[in-house]
This record gives structure tokens, C-alpha cells and sequence, in this order.
């Protein structure tokens, strides 16, 4: 059956190396042996042609859209490839209505939709009533968190595959294979050694695209010898990963993976790692400005009273990378995040925040109290207004015995200082203090 796709096309010499080494079958397959390893589910599925719709995800380069390709040698169903990027609802509704006509005649339809995060909302709507039906077999690749980028309806009648990074070992078997094919540089006399291939394995970050893209790089600009040969020296590796390009999306999952590493790094006292993720979110290319905004957060969140500097300096900070940006306001991040990664730890302002707004959405909205309300005009005196206040300057404590909360929160206790860094003598202070509003004259007030 002719199917509707590139998947056949001619690979020449001319396109990227990748592109002509890609796997057409199974054997070929390197890595994500989890999913595609002797008697694993995807690869029986795939062998048997039982293919239920799919969604493929994983970060790029990990084999994503090879798979689909070496199903689409193996199907007998109608395979059909679907631009994310290029189609919209009119396509979608095209080859919708083809499928169904190919359903009427019992022949199945799959449909391989390549960055399906990229359709929006409407557009994955319209696939959902073939799918529920059986029209269409969806296959989708996804770099984003299906949680967050597919229409929970849709992803609910989609078996969800995870592909994982390419370890370095498979990188570097895949590696020796491009320089032994026919179809890779087999017909070029290559002298590189393992040390040099595990570099570039390393320089990839688990991506097989990169991989070989950097070694056909590193080979082209390479030197020949007399004798034909192609020596690579570690002067043009090195030229060649002047910069990795780091998996980061500004608003996609992995910002938010790096921003919550940074975090808890810094919350479990690890400067050494809270440097390395703020780091990478730098490299990444990640506005200093919104780490320097995470910090300030963390400031009072995660060390609040126990270190009341935390705040200013985390301020400074924002200051300082608002004047210099990148790369000179690196400097001034990482003094930030060894501060709070060795600042002494509290939540006790962030538990006081939550409960209190609690309060406020449950429970009844009572009056402000009389004693504590302002009485500017002679109404509001003879209505009771500020009635009973106490001025606490006062008084020789400092501290009057009036109640500041409505009648059925009187009692509540929203800051409970913890005991490390300056929130150890507040909370000693704090004590006392309350224990004297409660009525203990013989309480030595701070």
C-alpha cells in the first residue's frame, strides 16, 4: 500500500550525517532499551503491528521520530505524517475525513504528528472524535510535559512512551558506527581515538543529533594528510563545542525543573549545587533578573527571621544584575544563592502567610474590634470607635493587654518562630510577651 509520507526518502551523501544514518529498523535502534529491548511492550507492539494511538516523549534527539519512522516501515495501516508546526485546522480536518473514508473500507489510518505541543487547543480537539472511534491511530512527539501541553481528553486515550537521554555509552557505539557505514563515513580514512569520541559523546547531553552532527563537524574540519588520512587533534574538537547548547526552555518544563533545583538547593544548605543549577539556568539563557526575583522570594520563604539580611541582600542583588545584566552580574547571583544556601532556615513567615490567608477565605469576615478602629469625627467616638485602646508608648512595657484579632480568631497563633539563626532569641521574646498579654505579671518582658 503506498503511504502518505517522506519516510522513503533517498538519503544522498550531501544531507547531515544524522539524516542518513537513521535507523529503519528495531536492530538499528539505539538505546531506549526500557521501551524497545528484547520482549519490552513497545517493541512487541511495534513488531506485531498492534500499535494502539501513542504519545512519545522525551528531550530532543533521543529517537522520537525515528520510531515512528521504523513504524511506518512496518505498518500495513495508512501512514500519514502531520506537521505541528506547518498544518492547521482545515489540514487536520482533510485528513480526518480521508481517514474515515478509510475506515468505512477497513483500512486503518496512522497518523504521526511531530511536536504535538505546538497545535493548540482547538486543533487537538479535532483529532479527539476520530480517535475515540478508531479513524485514526495517533502517534505524537513531544518534547513538553503531555500533562501540561495535551487536552487531558486526548491524552487520556493515549498510551504515553518516555524516552530517556542516550547514555554515553550509546553514544559512543552509535558514534563508531557512523565512522564504519557506507552510509555514514565509511569510505573516509578517520584517525580519532576513544578518548576523543568520548568527548563528544559527553558534548552531546544524551542527544544522538548532536553527537553525530559534531563529529561529521569535527571531521570536515579536520585536516589530510599526504596519505589520505583525516587526523583529528583536540585543538579542532575543542573549537568545534566552543558551546553546548543546554536543554532549556524558557517556558517550557526543564525551566521549571532548574528553578525548583535551584530552590531546594539552596533550601537544603548545598551552595555547591545551588551554584552549578543557577548556572546552567544562566547558560541556558535564562534572565538573570528572574532568578535574582526567585531569590528574593526564597529570602523570606525558606530563611525569613532566622537571618532578616537575607532579604536586603537578596534585593541587592536584583539591583546589581538590573545594572550589569550578563555575563558580569553572574557573580553577584552566585553570592546570592551561597548566602541563602548557608543562612540559617525558616518557613515560619511562609506557614504564618498560608494560614492566615486560610483564615481569611474560611472564616467568617468579622468587624475590625472597636478598641482598634479609628475615630476622626465625633460619630464614630459616640459609636464606641476606639473605645478601650491602649496607646502602648504609654505604657512602661511598650506592650498594651488589648485584643487585636476578631472574637473567633482571638486566640490564634499564626508566627511560630523556629529555633535557628535570630529566630531563636524571637521566639524567646515572642513567648514572653504573649505570656504576659495572657495575664502572667510575672513575666520579665524583653
Amino acid at each position: 500500500m503506498d503511504q502518505m509520507n517522506l519516510f522513503a526518502e533517498e538519503r544522498p551523501q550531501s544531507a547531515p550525517l544524522a539524516s542518513r544514518l537513521r535507523p529503519e529498523t528495531l536492530d538499528e535502534y539505539v538505546g531506549q532499551e526500557h521501551l524497545v529491548g528484547p520482549g519490552k511492550l513497545l517493541r512487541r507492539l511495534i513488531e506485531h503491528d498492534q500499535i494502539s494511538s501513542m504519545i512519545f516523549w522525551g528531550p530532543p534527539g533521543v529517537g522520537k521520530t525515528t520510531l515512528a519512522r521504523i513504524i511506518a516501515h512496518q505498518t500495513r495501516a495508512e501512514f500519514v505524517e502531520f506537521s505541528a508546526v506547518t498544518s492547521g485546522i482545515k489540514e487536520v480536518k482533510e485528513v480526518m475525513n480521508q481517514a474515515e473514508k478509510n475506515r468505512l473500507m477497513g483500512i486503518r489510518t496512522v497518523l504521526f504528528t511531530d511536536e504535538i505541543h505546538r497545535f493548540n487547543r482547538a486543533q487537538q480537539d479535532a483529532f479527539l472524535p476520530y480517535v475515540e472511534k478508531g479513524s485514526i491511530i495517533l502517534i505524537g512527539a513531544t518534547t513538553e510535559n503531555p500533562s501540561f501541553e495535551i487536552n487531558s481528553a486526548l491524552l487520556s486515550r493515549c498510551k504515553v512512551f518516555i524516552l530517556q537521554a542516550l547514555e554515553e555509552k550509546d553514544l559512543v557505539k552509535m558514534l563508531h558506527f557512523a565512522l564504519k557505514s557506507p552510509k555514514g563515513l565509511g569510505d573516509m580514512m578517520i584517525e580519532i581515538s576513544e578518548d576523543q569520541l568520548g568527548v563528544i559523546a559527553r558534548f552531546a547531553n544524551g542527544d544522538a543529533r548532536t553527537a553525530l552532527n559534531t563529529l561529521e563537524m569535527v571531521v570536515l574540519n579536520s585536516t589530510m594528510d599526504p596519505d589520505a588520512v583525516i587526523r583529528v587533534n583536540d585543538e579542532i574538537l575543542a573549537q568545534c563545542m566552543d558551546r553546548r547548547s543546554l536543554l532549556y526552555d524558557k517556558s517550557g518544563e526543564e525551566h521549571y525543573n532548574l528553578i525548583s533545583a535551584l530552590h531546594k538547593s539552596m533550601r537544603n544548605s548545598d551552595p555547591d549545587a545551588a551554584v552549578y543549577w543557577m548556572r546552567r539556568m544562566l547558560d541556558g539563557g535564562e534572565d538573570p533578573l528572574y532568578i535574582a526575583r526567585r531569590i528574593v522570594r526564597f529570602a523570606s520563604e525558606d530563611v525569613g527571621m532566622a537571618d532578616s539580611q537575607a532579604l536586603p541582600l537578596a534585593i541587592a542583588c536584583y539591583q546589581a544584575c538590573h545594572f550589569l545584566g550578563v555575563p558580569e552580574c553572574d557573580v553577584h547571583l552566585a553570592h546570592a544563592v551561597v548566602y541563602m544556601a548557608m543562612a540559617p532556615k525558616s518557613n515560619a513567615l511562609e506557614v504564618a502567610a498560608l494560614e492566615a490567608k486560610q483564615d481569611v477565605k474560611n472564616a467568617p469576615a468579622e468587624p475590625v474590634p472597636l478598641q482598634i478602629r479609628n475615630a476622626p469625627t465625633k460619630l464614630m467616638e459616640e459609636a464606641n470607635y476606639g473605645k478601650g485602646y491602649i496607646y502602648a508608648h504609654d505604657t512602661e512595657e511598650k506592650i498594651a493587654r488589648i485584643q487585636c484579632l476578631p472574637d473567633a480568631l482571638k486566640d490564634r497563633q499564626y508566627y511560630r518562630p523556629g529555633e535557628k539563626g535570630a529566630e531563636a532569641e524571637i521566639a524567646d521574646k515572642l513567648d514572653r510577651i504573649r505570656r504576659w498579654k495572657a495575664g502572667d505579671d510575672g513575666v520579665e518582658l524583653p
